[in-house]
């Protein structure tokens, strides 16, 4: 799976369909571009993957203790509202309600950003994503919190 990359501002129409933007498509592998499956983010955003991505993530989750207790709540919070998604003739997909609704997409009259992050794309509320980027921490304090102590090749304390 390629890294997907960029943002792009779209609407969900009043049926709770969905767009793919071109751009994004073609970073996929002509086998990954038909089926989906978004669930809730870790933020108040909704998660798109790729079929084999989702795949792969849900291995991960699936493989945690299932004796902790702690390790069932993220479980059933990873899962909750999943819903696989298939791209049709006019390349969008049809999102459902309860997971629009609860990343305030219809709030804000289907506004969205789309932000690819690794190899998923986080499905934002146009306002949130504002919020979001807006907030506390800015790049520099971010960087150095994540990054410090970052020993990887092509990193240098310059930046990113």
């Amino acid at each position: 799976m390629n890294q997907l990359l960029g943002e792009y501002e779209c609407k969900i129409d009043p049926k709770g369909r969905l767009r793919l933007p071109s751009a994004l498509l073609e970073q996929l592998a002509s086998d990954e571009r038909d089926n989906f499956v978004v669930n809730r983010g870790l933020e108040k955003c909704l998660v798109l993957y790729p079929k084999k991505v989702w795949d792969a993530k849900s291995a991960q989750v699936n493989n945690i203790n299932e004796f902790d207790l702690q390790a069932r709540h993220f479980q059933r919070q990873f899962y909750r509202g999943a819903t696989p998604l298939k791209r049709d003739s006019a390349d969008r997909l049809n999102f459902p309600n309860q997971l629009l609704d609860w990343a305030l997409i219809t709030e804000g009259g289907g506004d969205v950003v789309l932000a690819a992050v690794n190899d998923k794309v986080e499905i934002w509320a146009a306002a949130e994503y504002e919020k979001q980027l807006n907030g506390e921490l800015d790049m520099a304090q971010l960087a150095q919190v994540v990054m410090a102590g970052n020993n990887a090749p092509g990193l240098s304390s310059g930046g990113l």
